[in-house]
């Protein structure tokens, strides 16, 4: 769980690596790195979250790749973050001394995180002091496939031979003599590195402690923005900050997460590049943020969505940062990944698939986006109306789903729900607006489906609805969602019994939750998952809707005492283990966090 004054603890790993929950994330907008607990970062990517990583020691520790400041004779040590910011301190305790290491992505001064204009600096901050004793501090950087160093200026210019596109030069306090120093330090000395690229600042003036307190500067201005007031409110504000650092902010795009190929679970094929934008993710995004205060990054992943639609002509799944198609997935032989877990992949084949859910995702982004009296072009309006009219078309058709399948496609229910989104969505925009277009008929339709669903997805036998709209197939927890998205009312006798029925049958035990069971819903990959994390978060929500405002509030604080001590969430949990599966952080997962929190605080007040 979330601990801001945590204990220390002693280091471990398995396979040579070290555990999710011992991982933090620091990022500045354009690129995000994980710092480990022992001072290593095993994971970058520069210049931004979806280039080749010049650090991926986290997918392999021996040839990844990584920037460690540590002492070799490390027993224990703890981290956390500072106060409403993304700037991370490290904890060393060796046998004769303790230093503090404070990492952060660096952040111009002053800048303004709700600004569309960007903040990074393109640098990366290693500051450590002697809070103790005395200590040798090793100082390493290992591009993966290595790199060949020369001094220049006050510093070193360093050129990956994987990455020859990137400029990069690490700069120090103290004499380096290559890419591996040893620090004999006391108790007062400081280390400070910095390591820059594209822009290079050799010829800058030298201050760490003066870019660190700037970066937490500004972090704490854009939280001033953060208006939650409820259950684990310190860990909402946590997620609100997490989410933020898997947002693009000059694109207003959202990274699932900023990482590729973890594993779920260990030792499984389950391992996806998660470093792109997905349409669903974006819309569940930008509920979550603007509930809490946050107008401006909402905004910006509406037109951001809008923008990627009309660019590529039709409406895509998922999308690079700027907008592009995906990369082709492929593999690759030169990582073992994460614990031994290959294949690592890099892009993503799930992004040409057929799932009918983004009919639905745009238009209630773009219903969203109008809603504070924007004006909406004839051309917007143009493509909005071919979505809505694809939509009423497609419903009947099979596709993947939300879930990606990659076996043969099914009718899947929770896609017709979203079709159903696009045309209730399309309705009241001309509604609203008084547009031109078959109005009417998109009501009426929008209307029919929802009774459809209500009908032909209920399986009499299970006494719940299907996955299927024909009521066949398993049990799917993306059923919660349908209520959130207000596609069937949470307090419909068939929902409520699809929520026992899902709450009892894809349990994981201890309030975790399955998205699916693999023997009844074949997806077309080997083996097992573990726990969903967000699905529990749709069971809270429902739950809350439905009255059980007690199990939802005891539920929702089972799910929030999973977080890792710095408040961070994966994708999965492995229900025999409680470990964390899957990339990470994942957005989805701190989304979960924040809307329960606030559909709870709301109950409490009153307000539904």
């Amino acid at each position: 769980m979330l601990d801001l004054d945590p204990p220390f603890h002693p280091v471990r790993r398995r396979e040579g690596y070290l555990a999710l929950e011992d991982l933090g994330l620091i990022g500045d907008g354009t690129t995000a790195a994980l710092v480990g607990v022992d001072g290593s970062i095993p994971w970058l990517c520069l210049p931004s979250f979806d280039s080749d990583p010049l650090l991926c020691g986290l997918l392999d520790h021996r040839r990844g790749g990584h920037f460690t400041l540590t002492l070799d004779d490390l027993l224990e040590a703890r981290h956390y973050y500072e106060p409403d910011t993304a700037v991370l301190v490290t904890e060393l305790r060796g046998p004769d001394g303790l230093v503090r290491i404070t990492d952060a992505l660096a952040l111009r001064a002053g800048a303004d995180l709700s600004d569309d204009a960007g903040g990074g600096r393109g640098e990366l901050v290693r500051s450590a002091v002697v809070l103790d004793g005395s200590v040798r501090l090793r100082a390493e950087l290992e591009p993966r496939g290595g790199g060949q160093v020369r001094v220049l200026g006050s510093g070193l210019e360093v050129r990956a031979s994987r990455r020859p596109d990137l400029r990069l030069h690490l700069r120090s306090n103290r004499p380096l003599n290559g890419l591996r120093t040893d620090h004999d330090l006391r108790q007062g000395d400081r280390l400070d590195l910095v390591l820059s690229w594209g822009r290079i600042h050799r010829h800058h003036r030298f201050d760490a402690e003066a870019m660190v307190r700037q970066t937490a500067d500004a972090w704490r201005r854009w939280m001033l923005a953060c208006g939650y007031h409820g259950p684990q409110e310190a860990l909402v504000r946590r997620s609100v900050i997490t989410l933020k650092l898997c947002d693009d902010w000059v694109n207003g795009s959202l990274v699932a997460a900023p990482t590729s190929s973890l594993p779920a679970p260990v030792g499984g094929v389950r391992n996806w590049d998660y470093r792109y934008t997905w349409i669903r993710d974006a819309a569940y995004a930008v509920f979550a943020l603007r509930r809490v205060g946050f107008e401006e990054e909402a905004d910006g992943f509406l037109g951001w969505v809008l923008d990627a639609f009309e660019q590529s002509g039709r409406p895509r799944i998922m999308y690079t940062l700027r907008g592009d198609p995906i990369p082709e997935e492929i593999l690759d032989p030169g990582l073992e990944g994460y614990r031994r877990s290959a294949p690592v992949r890099w892009g993503n084949g799930a992004a040409d698939q057929r799932q009918h859910d983004v009919y639905g995702e745009v238009l209630d982004c773009a219903d969203q986006w109008l809603l504070p009296g924007r004006e909406l072009q004839p051309a917007l309006w143009a493509g909005l109306s071919e979505l809505a009219e694809a939509a009423g078309r497609t419903w009947r058709e099979p596709d993947q789903g939300i879930w990606e399948v990659r076996s043969q496609g099914r009718v899947f229910t929770y896609s017709a729900g979203m079709c159903q989104v696009a045309l209730d969505r399309a309705a009241a925009i001309g509604e609203r607006l008084g547009l031109a277009g078959p109005i009417a008929r998109w009501r009426a339709d929008a209307e029919e489906l929802r009774r459809l669903i209500l009908d032909q997805a209920w399986n009499e036998e299970a006494r719940c609805l299907s996955e299927h709209l024909d009521g066949g197939g398993g049990l799917d927890a993306s059923l919660l969602a349908l209520p959130l998205r207000k596609v069937v009312p949470a307090g419909h006798p068939r929902m409520v019994a699809t929520t026992a029925a899902i709450a009892e049958r894809l349990s994981a035990g201890d309030g975790l939750l399955y998205r699916y069971l693999h023997g009844q819903s074949p997806d077309g990959l080997p083996g097992d998952e573990g726990a969903f994390l967000l699905c529990s978060f749709w069971l809270v929500d429902n739950l809350v809707m439905q009255g059980h405002r007690d199990r939802a509030e005891e539920l929702y604080a089972s799910l929030c005492a999973r977080v890792s001590p710095l408040g961070l969430l994966p994708e999965q949990i492995d229900p025999a283990t409680g470990a964390f599966l899957g990339n990470f952080p994942q957005a989805f997962s701190h989304i979960g966090i924040i809307s329960s929190g606030v559909n709870l605080a709301r109950a409490g007040a009153g307000q539904g």
